[in-house]
């Protein structure tokens, strides 16, 4: 399923904009796509150009970290953090990250139905296509490998910044590499 710039950014948008969001996508440079996240996080302009969202953006941090709100870590530490999902779970993942918790019981908020919004995650997700891999800071393991279980009502995560919780969702194509992550702090 294609996408056009206008529906991608309105379902990012729309989904993120309550949360304490850094979406964001770059280009895909590198075999090892790690290298490729690094600069994502120091703020690798989008490829097409495309508007995706970052709270931390005007944080005065930034001037002596330009990754706030990701700490700088070497690829080798970033890579043992994240673990490879299922498309399925990704977008799961993308529903659970529009408020704190990383849980899926965040679409309360919402006055769409579930459908609508899993519509709109499918939308984010469309722009990388169907041979993308989807990558995570969260451990909530399903059933089957590569799961993850929003039913559990035990998870962690592998934190990748300054805050007390940050969760996300990496994709990666042959030419983009996404970023989904939401931060809070208790």
């Amino acid at each position: 399923m294609p996408v056009d710039q206008k529906s991608w950014e309105a379902a990012v948008r729309h989904l993120y904009e309550d949360a304490y969001p850094y979406d964001a996508t770059g280009p895909r440079r590198h075999e090892d796509w790690i290298l490729d996240v690094l600069a994502l996080m120091a703020r690798v302009p989008d490829p097409r150009g495309w508007a995706g969202l970052d709270d931390a953006a005007q944080n005065p941090e930034r001037e002596a970290s330009p990754t706030y709100p990701f700490v700088a870590h070497p690829p080798e530490y970033i890579a043992r953090r994240l673990q490879e999902i299922d498309r399925d779970s990704a977008e799961n993942l993308l529903l659970a990250l529009t408020d704190d918790r990383c849980t899926l019981s965040n679409l309360r908020r919402f006055t769409e139905g579930e459908d609508e919004l899993r519509a709109m995650a499918r939308t984010i997700l469309a722009r990388y296509g169907d041979g993308a891999g989807y990558h995570t800071n969260i451990n909530m393991p399903g059933h089957v490998r590569g799961t993850l279980d929003f039913t559990s009502s035990s998870w962690a995560y592998n934190p990748l910044s300054v805050y007390s919780e940050d969760c996300g969702l990496i994709v990666v194509s042959d030419t983009e590499v996404g970023m989904f992550w939401n931060f809070a702090d208790y």
